[in-house]
Formats: structure tokens, C-alpha cells, sequence
């Protein structure tokens, strides 16, 4: 089972691309999240959790999702994650998750994929976006071989630097940078809704017409990158980028 959580798409085309090379079944974390529908699984077939790296962590509301679920049959689980740049120590933590539930942790490996993080990070041009994506697929296919072959994937040492960005930067981010404080719709909004309904925690609630931020946001970008006529911000950072999603 491909258990995949995606907000602007890369991490559903490495999952959609990974369950038709396994010839598996895919489940949706987002959708689970947003209707407040706990995992419970059986899977005769390895678990493969596909995600993005937020702030070189799986992000928390996955993480605190796997914790609830159950996850019955195969006790193997595969973490494949995309990330603009590294996954630091994410699978030290993911490891330990693993533990706690009783699993077998089979490796992570990261797919570099076009970052939509823009709030700190410009959106890159359609070059560097085709190539990236272009350049992810060999890697796609050689953790879809080593999965299907029951093998462990390739441990990626993290070092200091990586431990730290999992460790004490990660908090950080959270603490400083994760609110929905910031976001706001201009007059450019249509009233379409599309946000409320992307949005997996629900963070995002439609008034008068117009979106409103509540709490429970985890930053995934999905409203501002997918908004139809562009017409969400997060401060005064975004006003000037382009946006990112990939269908």
C-alpha cells in the first residue's frame, strides 16, 4: 500500500509513479486528514509513505497520523520523500516512529523535486522545474525496484549538519514560521472555494465569500501555489513570485 500526503502535487507524482511500477493501490493521507478518518489498513504488501520534507522532518501532521493508524498484514515500511535540497536526519526520526509501532523501518530515500515553499523560497523557472522533474524519475524507479525486491533502501548519512536541522531547526520552524498568521486573499478572489477544499487540516473557511484562516494550518503551500486566478499572499513575500504546482 502507497500511503502518499501531497499539497502541490510532486509527492502524488512520485507516489502515482511508484504504485504503477509495484502494481499497488494508493490511499490519500490528505483526504484522510481533512474528513478525520483514522488509518486502518491491512496490506499483504510493503507500506510506502510518501510525503515532502517539511523543515528536514516528514511533516507532523503525517507523522502524527502514522502514529494513530493501524496497520495490519506486512510489518515492512519505506519512507520515499521529496524535498528541494536534503532530508537531514528525517530518517532517524521516522525510524523511531517505526519502533514505537512495531515495524520494520526499510530506509528513506529523498527525490529532489521543484521546491514550492514561498514563503522563503522563489518559485524556479520551468526549466529548472522540467529538469528536476525529468531527473527524479531514475530515482523514482530504483526505490520501486529496491521495494519490490524487498530490499532496504540507501541510507543517506545525515552528519552533524543534518541533525541539527531535524533537531533544533525543525522546532524553530514550527514554532516561529507554521501559523496560518499571514495568509489573506486580495481583491482578485472569485469566492471558488478551491482552497477550503484543498487545504488538509482544514485550516481554511470560506466567509462572506472570501477565504478565512483559522487554526491547524501546517504551511503546505497548497491554497497559494494552487489558487486558480492567484490570488492569495502570505505577507508582503509573495506578492512579486510565481506559483508552483504539478499535475
Amino acid at each position: 500500500m502507497i500511503c502518499y500526503f501531497s499539497a502541490t502535487g510532486n509527492s502524488r507524482y512520485v507516489a502515482e509513479r511508484l504504485a504503477k511500477a509495484l502494481d499497488d493501490e494508493l490511499f490519500s493521507l490528505n483526504d484522510a486528514i481533512k474528513q478525520h478518518k483514522p488509518g486502518d489498513w491491512n496490506s499483504d504488501k510493503p507500506y510506502v509513505i510518501v510525503c515532502p520534507i517539511y523543515a528536514w522532518r516528514i511533516p507532523r501532521v503525517v507523522e502524527e497520523y502514522l502514529r494513530t493508524a493501524r496497520m495490519r498484514g506486512s510489518r515492512d515500511v519505506y519512507f520515499v520523500v521529496t524535498c528541494g535540497q536534503d532530508a537531514g536526519a528525517a530518517a532517524s526520526y521516522v525510524a523511531l516512529l517505526c519502533q514505537e509501532k512495531g515495524l520494520a523501518f526499510r530506509g528513506l530515500t529523498p527525490i529532489v523535486m521543484p521546491d514550492n515553499y514561498l514563503v522563503m523560497f522563489p518559485v524556479p523557472d520551468q526549466s529548472e522545474i522540467d529538469q528536476k522533474v525529468q531527473a527524479a524519475g531514475p530515482q523514482i524507479d530504483a526505490a520501486a525496484a529496491r521495494i519490490r525486491d524487498r530490499q532496504a533502501l540507501d541510507a543517506v548519512p545525515a552528519g552533524a549538519s543534518g541533525r541539527l536541522k531535524s533537531g533544533p531547526v525543525n522546532q524553530m520552524f514550527y514554532r516561529f514560521f507554521v501559523s496560518s498568521k499571514g495568509f489573506y486573499a486580495t481583491d482578485a478572489c472569485t469566492g471558488c472555494g478551491k482552497c477550503q477544499t484543498l487545504c488538509p487540516t482544514n485550516a481554511i473557511r470560506m466567509q462572506n465569500g472570501r477565504p478565512v484562516w483559522g487554526s491547524g494550518c501546517t504551511h503546505c503551500m497548497a491554497c497559494i501555489n494552487r489558487c486558480p486566478v492567484r490570488a492569495i499572499e502570505y505577507k508582503k513575500g509573495t506578492r512579486k513570485k510565481g506559483r508552483y504546482h504539478l499535475d
